[in-house]
């Protein structure tokens, strides 16, 4: 089981991290993708990690502005937003593929997160 948590309401600007648990499986064989979905939209990729942490992507749209990170040890993933743009509004999913290798489908990952939301007013 996934659980997101952390999501919020921030200025445009801002910064918020937010975190996904894994309970009832560890996450160090995994890769590790956070998507996120806005209303009246399709779900769209963000970040993505593999389970050494030696291989990250973003989405052209949050590079420069999102950190991805995950700790094994402790079954979290995280994702730092930072510089927060009203367009970034949206409910975020982490999600787990058992793979070593990393895919921006959202149809490839086996496992799903919930969600939280994420509002970033003007």
């Amino acid at each position: 089981q996934l659980v997101e948590s952390g999501g919020g309401l921030v200025q445009a600007g801002g910064s918020l991290r937010i975190s996904c648990a894994a309970s009832g499986r560890t996450l160090s064989m995994y890769v590790m993708s956070w998507f996120r979905q806005a209303p009246g939209k399709e779900r769209e990729f963000v970040a993505t990690i593999t389970w050494s942490g030696g291989n990250i992507d973003y989405a052209d749209s949050v590079k420069g502005r999102f950190t991805i990170s995950r700790e094994n040890a402790y079954n979290t993933i995280y994702l730092q937003l930072n510089s927060l743009k009203p367009e970034d509004t949206a409910v975020y999913y982490c999600a787990a593929r058992r793979s070593f290798s990393a895919t921006r489908v959202a149809a490839d990952q086996d496992y799903w997160g919930q969600g939280t939301l994420v509002t970033v007013s003007s």
